[in-house]
């Protein structure tokens, strides 16, 4: 006997509009995101197909509906409409100029679907929440950067940067190919296959200077970009112990996670912490320099010997 209840209900509508969200849906997309099984779904889906959905299937590959097939704009519940002003306050904050007018045009569309009560609704919230953005994500030269970059990324056609490395003496033009983009320690990067250096490399947003689309297609096949992000966990390591006093200790559980942390106890008045840093002699030294009036080196003996070295440099500076 067939299932009929609401929550089934509920499940064949939401298939429906995830339908309408993608090209192509798998079968076991579906399967996991409802968690049922794949034999439910294939149930759920000549439901739709006796109601007159268009659906078409090819084996191996997932559903799609027919093209031209659309229902009308789908109403927002104020809760669902509501989760839209977060993402819409983190959109002009967090991304770049282009991108950022692209999704205000797309919320004005959003709104314009809403029922009047809910506008109300919507609007109390809309201005009692802000967004800080922690420093400079994008220069000023180049204020379409991730614009250029999604649509570089779905064309799979290369990208002419001006970039700024960090130990360069200037500014150098690489012909890129992006493979993604990503967040992170409160700066976008973008990985890309650099055509400049035959190699994949990482690059911050806030040191392009230009960018520029090309017709140019990729000349290679890429893997995901989370492929190439768990590459970079094979790095080797140094393990590192630190004391820090009690009441420096909480103002480091932000930054500490950049660092290799992995844990911390308590040892008399001070906290222990262990991390497995990829990077002692700068990322780690530099940042340790911060507090280090505060804390003590248990291990390596390595990372004592450079914090001694740069306290040295420091003081040729100031004389």
């Amino acid at each position: 006997m067939l299932d009929e209840s609401p929550k089934r209900f509920d499940r064949i509508v939401a298939i429906l509009i995830q339908l309408q969200s993608k090209k192509i849906v798998k079968a076991q997309e579906l399967a996991d995101r409802f968690e049922v099984s794949l034999r439910t779904i294939y149930r759920d889906i000549r439901t739709l197909e006796a109601s007159g959905v268009p659906i078409y299937s090819e084996a191996g590959v997932g559903y799609a509906l027919m093209e031209g097939y659309r229902l009308p704009p789908v109403m927002f519940t104020r809760e669902e409409a509501s989760s839209f002003i977060a993402a819409e306050k983190l959109m002009q904050k967090f991304t770049d100029t282009t991108l950022g007018n692209h999704y205000a045009s797309a919320m004005y569309k959003l709104k314009a679907v809403l029922r009047s009560d809910d506008k109300d609704w919507v609007s109390s919230i809309e201005s009692s929440v802000l967004m800080q953005s922690s420093g400079k994500l994008f220069n000023d030269k180049s204020p379409n950067t991730l614009a250029t970059l999604f649509e570089s990324i779905a064309e799979k056609t290369q990208v002419v940067l001006s970039y700024e490395a960090i130990q360069s003496d200037g500014i150098t033009v690489r012909h890129i190919e992006p493979v993604g983009v990503f967040h992170d320690n409160n700066n976008w990067y973008m990985l890309g296959y650099c055509h400049l250096r035959k190699d994949y490399r990482q690059f911050r947003a806030d040191r392009v200077h230009g960018i520029k689309k090309t017709d140019i297609l990729f000349t290679l096949e890429h893997d995901s970009l989370e492929t190439f992000l768990n590459k970079n966990e094979s790095i080797p390591t140094t393990k590192v112990r630190i004391l820090v006093e009690k009441k420096i200790a909480k103002y480091l559980s932000y930054e500490r996670k950049y660092h290799g942390f992995v844990s911390e106890k308590e040892v008399g008045d001070q906290i222990e912490m262990t991390f497995m840093s990829r990077d002692v002699e700068e990322g780690f030294s530099r940042w340790y320099l911060m507090f280090g009036d505060y804390a003590q080196i248990i291990e390596p003996e390595r990372l004592k010997t450079r914090i001694l070295e740069l306290l040295e440099i420091n003081k040729q500076l100031l004389l």
